[in-house]
C-alpha cells in the first residue's frame, strides 16, 4: 500500500474481534446485551444517589461520577462497533477514528484517577475515621474530581494532536473493534519514535504512578484494621472498602492481562479480545459489584424501585 497524500482523507478499517460472518449475529447480541447492562446499571447507580441524601457523601459522590464515565467509556466503542456489524461496514474515517481514541484515552484515563481517589478517600475514612469530615470536605472532593477531568483531557488532547501528525497509507486494517491508540500510531507510515516515548511516559505517569498510590492506601488500611482488637470491628472496617478493593482489582488485572497478553503473543485479535475486559466487562459488573456488597446502595435501590412502583 503507498501512503496517501491526503491523510485526512483516509479511512481506517476495523477488522473487529472475529472476521467470520457466522459468528457477527453473536457478537452484535453479545456486545447489544453487554453495552444495555452497563448502561441501565451504572445509570440506576447514579439515580440512587443522587435521589436519596444519606448518600449524599464523598464515597458515593465519587461513585457516582466513576459511574458516569464507566457509561462513557463503553459508549465510546461499543455503538460503532455494533453499527459496523449491523451495516457490514468496517470504515471509520481519520477524523472519527482520532475522535474515539481522544474520548476512549479520556474516559480510561479519567477511570484511573477516579480509582485513586476514591482509594484515597477509603483511606481517610479507615486511617483518620475522626477527622474524615475534614480531610474530606465537598470543596476538596469538587476539587479533586475537576483536576482529573482535566489532567485527563490534557493526555488526551496531547496523544490526539501527536497522532494527527502522522501520515498513513489510504486504507490502514486496525485488528481491533475500536482505534486503540498504541495500534493506531504503529500502523502509521511515519516515524513514530516520539509517539511511543510520549505513550510510555504516560503509561508510567498516569497509569504506575495511581496505582502505587491505590497500593500505598491500601497497604495503610491493612495496617489499621489489623490494629483493631475485635472481630466485628475489622469486618465492619473491611466492608467499606471491599467493594472497591474488588473493582480496583479487576481493573488492574484485566488491564495488565491485555498487555501482557499483546507481549507474549503476535494475534493482534487475540488482544483486541483481550481489550474487551477491561473497556466493556469491568465497566458493565461495576454496579453489580457495588450493589451486591453494600448495604446502603442495596437499600437506596429497593426505596427508589418501591417510590416508582407507588407512582405507577
Amino acid at each position: 500500500m503507498e501512503p496517501g497524500n491526503d491523510t485526512h482523507g483516509s479511512e481506517f478499517l476495523l477488522l473487529g474481534l472475529s472476521e467470520q460472518p457466522e459468528l457477527q449475529p453473536l457478537l452484535f447480541g453479545l456486545f447489544l446485551s453487554m453495552y444495555l447492562i452497563t448502561v441501565c446499571g451504572n445509570l440506576l447507580i447514579i439515580l440512587a444517589t443522587i435521589s436519596h441524601s444519606h448518600l449524599h457523601t464523598p464515597m458515593y459522590f465519587f461513585l457516582s461520577n466513576l459511574s458516569f464515565v464507566d457509561i462513557c467509556l463503553t459508549s465510546t466503542t461499543v455503538p460503532k462497533m455494533l453499527v459496523n456489524i449491523q451495516t457490514q461496514s468496517k470504515v471509520i474515517t481519520h477524523a472519527g477514528c482520532i475522535t474515539q481514541m481522544f474520548f476512549f484515552v479520556h474516559f480510561l484515563g479519567l477511570d484511573v484517577l477516579l480509582l485513586t481517589v476514591m482509594a484515597y478517600d477509603r483511606f481517610a475514612a479507615i486511617c483518620h475515621p475522626l477527622h474524615y469530615t475534614v480531610i474530606m470536605n465537598p470543596q476538596l472532593c469538587v476539587l479533586v474530581v475537576l483536576m482529573s477531568w482535566i489532567m485527563s483531557v490534557l493526555h488526551s488532547l496531547l496523544e490526539s494532536l501527536m497522532v494527527l501528525g502522522l501520515s498513513f497509507c489510504t486504507h490502514v486494517e486496525i485488528s481491533h473493534f475500536f482505534c486503540e491508540l498504541n495500534q493506531v500510531v504503529h500502523l502509521s507510515c511515519s516515524d513514530t519514535f516520539l509517539n511511543d516515548r510520549v505513550i510510555y511516559f504516560a503509561a508510567v505517569l498516569l497509569g504506575g504512578v495511581p496505582l502505587a498510590g491505590v497500593l500505598y492506601s491500601y497497604c495503610k488500611i491493612v495496617s489499621s484494621i489489623r490494629a483493631i482488637s475485635s472481630a466485628q470491628g475489622k469486618y465492619k472496617a473491611f466492608s467499606t472498602c471491599a467493594s472497591h478493593l474488588s473493582v480496583v482489582s479487576l481493573f488492574y488485572c484485566t488491564g495488565l492481562g491485555v498487555y501482557l497478553s499483546a507481549g507474549t503473543t503476535h494475534s493482534s485479535h487475540s488482544s483486541a479480545a483481550a481489550s474487551v475486559m477491561y473497556s466493556v466487562v469491568t465497566p458493565m459488573l461495576n454496579p453489580f459489584i457495588y450493589s451486591l456488597r453494600n448495604k446502603d446502595i442495596k437499600r437506596a435501590l429497593e426505596r427508589f424501585f418501591e417510590r416508582d412502583t407507588r407512582k405507577g
